[in-house]
């Protein structure tokens, strides 16, 4: 019926209608509530205008009806002033008396329904009915647009109404803002190609399908990556704006979830098409970080070593960690299917009360066998939690390793503590191989040590079970010919999973499968072994390392000390050396003080042997000199114990036998030292002489000074192997130093005597510079003595007989021993008159058919006159000629003429002594050596260069000027330094020496 579409709690405001007094709403209601027994909502009547709007400010109605004629107004100004404040009110104007007109201002004013109030009360029914529910739709229209409107304008969304071929319709502020673009500058532009979508990879390509979708009635949902594309949205087919720069900043890798949806009118066609965007950048990240950390959780669990598993307070498993393999070699699935944790790890693995009480319980340890039947340690930790369907978790860890590695290391301990009492490199061996059991768990282990001598690896130990395996162990060579060798020299560990993979394998009917070899640095090698294969782990690796590292530490200690023990002995015997050393230094600086006071021979003698023997270190010395004639020693001094002259009396020392040391050095003039007497004591009688005497060691030492001997130093002492290496070189240096000192008294006594021995000597050596020069040059060359010393040798002047000189300069040429040559007389220089300053008159050669001259000759050292200067013996001529030479020295009485003869015969491959004699000086003092002390070098030079140039001979050879070419002076220096000469020479002659004006001084 008509009265159903009033709604039952509808607010109806009447207006004027009693006041009229016909047909009121008020009867027209309460009959429609009557008839209908209907629960009626609220109706109020009233009669003023201002009445009804005081009501309307102050609550809600439905709907008003009102009649024209109104005590303050007409009912048109309240239609007017009433529409003005509800706009959507519905209002039915019913006047009493009305016509079109009325009506048309009516509906004008904004009245909903216009009826008159005399009408049937079907009809206000109607009326009322219509208005009601027109005011309920127009509500209902503006609160979704309102709605709408709400979310169109939602400031965190981007929005657009498009119509279904995809153009924009209306756009939101924030998505205008979003590209700084107005309304009008994507109204009617196709949603794919905004700007938006042109910076989103394939952005248009996907919004056409979603737009073509929701075209066709289905909500479309799309993700949209943007900030992909350029910034400005190039690359869209057609673009009259630009992107804002804030809101690009704000899209710059962006993720819009997009949603477009289809709206549909009341016949259900689509009509148009909402689109949102929302930015779900942060969600995304979220997501893709929630992945990200699920993936790595996954794979975390999946290796990690520590399993994690949960049960039901049955101790049904919940959760199974998926690496649960690891440990116990069984999948997830497989654990599950043993049923409880107990079947797992065992009943009673802890105490549920304690759990209980504190809430976790950690480090319980506990053995598991795993699917293959092996045993594993594991440390757990039981927590309560709740977890789906769990109450307790369990986090295993498995220590089987650590478990083993410390029962090792305290084996390992154990073995380091006996290695540190070992004393030798066997000992450590034995120890390292016997403890290897227990620290590798392996079966086999040897070791090798290192033999330097013979460069061989010596089996040194090996356990039962290498002997077994293998059978004993051989020595290998240091190389590469087998795993052992190999190592040692390489310095790098092996191990072989089967040993049988190596082709250096050195025995082939070996059992032992798996093996390492660890180098003990230079010691050795250490082996270790199974039979199994693969028998290596990580840990019997590091094992096998550490106890190598051991042993080999325990051998470097081991050859530390024996170094150092070696080191002390060497120290202690340096010591006594030294002490040794220390003495014999203070006898000798003795004895080299006493040489200095020493004024004679006797005296040198004398000293030595009182110093050598004053100690303790020597029982008795003696020195002794060759006696020629009956060549045997002859004692000149000795010192020490009254026994050594007894020793002297009952020894032979002659030189033909040369068994006793002392006659031995003078026979080979080389030291002789006798460690133990004892030795050969039968074979020898001094022997027996000098052990009779306590003299168990002796040593001989010959005084020689520049191949010049003085005689034999003989010391002898009471104990053996006194005279060690560095006493023969101290006793050597010695007999130099006691020769030396014997030498310089014998030259001083030499200066001042006037008695000397003069020796000629035929010599036949063809190696003499002389006898060389005379044989190639073919004539007969003198010297008689004169020579000028310089730093490179000496010069001196040689007269040329019966050849030229010319040919003596041509023959030294290629002599070592000749260092320059020049002829000063004889030379391509014609004979006669050469005049000088004016001294010198007519005069004949008497040489004039036979050649002859003087040569300068420049020789290197040693020269022969030096070396016997050094021992006062002079060297007064030399005469070579091709047959022979002629040697003549005179030999201060002083000096022992026998060691001059030695000298002599010691310079020369070949020679004899032709003659000797005594001669003497016939003036108090030596005019040659006066007249030399006096002359300076260059004086020197001059006058011998103008003698055996020719200047003084009668008639003159050479001027003056010829004299001072030849020296490089003018000549004016050269007869400045001959008159010098002159001047000193008859100063000497007639005012020192007085002699007469008419008498020569005699010289030799």
């Amino acid at each position: 019926m008509a009265s159903e579409g009033i709604a039952d709690d509808a607010r109806i405001l009447i207006v004027g209608l009693d006041a009229e007094g016909a047909g009121t709403a008020s009867s027209w209601w309460t009959n429609r509530a009557e008839t209908e027994n209907n629960s009626i909502g609220a109706i109020e009547t009233i009669s003023s205008a201002a009445a009804a709007l005081e009501i309307l400010e102050e609550r809600l109605v439905d709907c008003v009806l009102t009649t024209q004629t109104l005590p303050d107004g007409s009912g048109i100004d309240l239609v007017e002033r009433v529409r003005e404040r509800e706009p959507e009110l519905p209002i039915v104007f019913a006047p009493r008396d009305g016509d079109e007109s009325l009506a048309a201002e009516a509906v004008a004013a904004g009245a909903t329904e216009y009826v008159p109030s005399d009408r049937s009360t079907t009809d206000l029914t109607a009326v009322l009915e219509r208005a009601i529910e027109h005011g309920a739709d127009r509500r209902e229209r503006r609160a979704r647009a309102r709605q709408f409107g709400a979310v169109f304008d939602d400031p965190e969304t981007y929005a657009w109404v498009v119509d279904p071929d995809g153009c924009v319709r209306r756009a939101n502020e924030t998505a205008l803002e979003a590209i700084d673009a107005t309304e009008a500058d994507v109204r009617g532009r196709p949603f794919p190609e905004l700007a938006w979508w042109q910076r989103a990879e394939a952005g248009p390509t996907i919004l056409r399908s979603a737009i073509e979708r929701a075209a066709n009635g289905t909500v479309v949902h799309r993700e949209v990556q943007i900030g992909v594309g350029d910034a400005n949205g190039n690359g869209a087919e057609s673009d009259e704006y630009e992107v804002g720069t804030d809101g690009d900043a704000e899209l710059e890798s962006r993720t819009l979830e997009v949603t477009i949806r289809p709206v549909r009118d009341d016949s259900g066609a689509v009509v148009s098409l909402f689109a949102r965007a929302s930015d779900v950048t942060e969600r995304v990240e979220l997501e893709r970080e929630l992945r990200e950390s699920e993936e790595l959780h996954r794979v975390t669990l999946n290796n990690m070593t520590d399993t994690v598993l949960i049960t039901n307070d049955a101790g049904e498993f919940t959760y199974v960690c998926p690496n649960v393999h690891f440990i116990f070699g069984y999948d997830d699935d497989e654990i599950r299917e043993m049923g409880t944790i107990d079947d797992l790890l065992g009943p009673d693995l802890y105490d549920r009360a304690a759990l209980e009480e504190d809430g976790v319980l950690t480090n319980i340890e506990c053995t598991a066998t795993d699917r293959s039947g092996r045993e594993h340690t594991l440390l757990v930790n039981v927590r309560e939690v709740s977890i789906q369907d769990g109450t307790t978790l369990y986090s295993c860890r498995d220590v089987t390793k650590r478990k083993r590695r410390e029962e090792a290391l305290t084996a390992l301990h154990r073995t380091a503590r006996e290695l540190l009492y070992a004393e030798s490199e066997r000992e450590i061996a034995d120890i390292v191989v016997d403890d290897a059991t227990d620290v590798l768990d392996l079966e086999a282990s040897g070791a090798y040590l290192f033999d330097t001598d013979e460069n061989v690896l010596e089996p040194a130990a090996s356990s039962s079970g290498l002997n077994r395996l293998n059978g004993p162990l051989s020595r290998r060579r240091a190389n590469g010919d087998s795993i052992s060798g190999r190592v040692f020299v390489e310095g790098d560990a092996r191990f072989f999973a089967d040993v049988y993979d190596s082709e250096a394998l050195a025995n082939p009917a070996t059992d032992v499968r798996s093996a390492g070899f660890v180098p003990l640095g230079d010691h050795g090698v250490f082996v270790v072994g199974s039979s199994e294969i693969d028998a290596f782990d990580d840990v019997t690796r590091e094992l096998t390392d550490l106890l190598a590292a051991t042993a080999e530490a325990a051998l470097d200690r081991v050859a530390r000390e024996r170094t150092l023990r070696e080191r002390d002995r060497e120290l202690k015997r340096q010591n006594r050396t030294l002490s040794r050393l220390n003495r014999v230094n203070e006898i000798i600086r003795e004895i080299d003080a006493a040489l200095v006071r020493a004024e004679t021979r006797e005296e040198i003698e004398a000293a030595v042997c009182e110093r050598l023997t004053s100690a303790d270190r020597f029982s008795f010395a003696w020195i002794g000199t060759t006696d020629v004639a009956d060549e045997r020693l002859e004692a000149n001094t000795h010192g020490g114990t009254g026994r050594g002259q007894d020793y002297l009396d009952s020894v032979s020392l002659s030189l033909a036998d040369a068994s006793e040391p002392a006659a031995r050095t003078a026979a080979t003039r080389e030291v002789t030292v006798v460690s133990n007497v004892v030795d050969r004591l039968r074979d020898e009688p001094w022997r027996s002489e000098a052990l009779s005497r306590e003299y168990q060691s002796v040593a001989g030492v010959p005084l020689a000074y520049d191949e010049f001997t003085y005689g034999v130093l003989t010391v002898y002492a009471d104990q053996p192997d006194a005279f060690d290496g560095v006493t023969r070189t101290v006793l050597a240096e010695l007999g130099e130093t006691i020769a030396s000192a014997i030498a310089a008294v014998e030259r001083k006594r030499a200066l001042l005597t006037d008695s000397r021995t003069r020796l000629e000597f035929d010599v036949r050596d063809e190696s003499f510079v002389f006898a060389r020069l005379a044989r190639r040059a073919d004539c007969t060359l003198s010297f008689d003595g004169g020579i000028r010393l310089h730093e490179d040798g000496a010069a001196v002047f040689v007269t040329v007989d019966g050849g030229s000189p010319n040919a003596v300069v041509d023959a030294a040429a290629d002599l070592v021993a000749v260092e320059g040559v020049q002829v000063i007389d004889g030379g391509d220089h014609d004979d006669g008159d050469h005049g000088g300053d004016g001294d010198a008159g007519d005069h004949h050669n008497d040489t004039a058919d036979t050649a002859s001259g003087t040569v300068l000759l420049e020789l290197s050292p040693p020269f022969l006159a030096l070396q016997l200067a050094d021992h006062g013996v002079v060297l007064r001529s030399v005469e070579a000629d091709p047959d022979g030479t002629r040697v003549v020295v005179d030999v201060p009485r002083t000096v022992d003429a026998g060691g001059s003869v030695d000298v002599i015969s010691n310079a020369f491959a070949d020679v004899d002594l032709h003659a000797k004699r005594s001669v003497d000086r016939t003036t108090a003092r030596d005019l040659r050596a006066e007249l030399l002390e006096r002359l300076t070098e260059r004086q020197l030079e001059v006058v011998q260069l103008a003698y055996y140039g020719g200047y003084f001979a009668s008639p003159r050879e050479r001027s003056g000027e010829d004299v001072a070419d030849t020296l490089g002076i003018s000549p004016a220096a050269f007869y400045r330094h001959i008159r010098t000469v002159q001047r000193k020479l008859f100063t000497i002659l007639f005012d020192e020496i007085g002699l007469p004006a008419n008498t020569a001084p005699g010289v030799e």
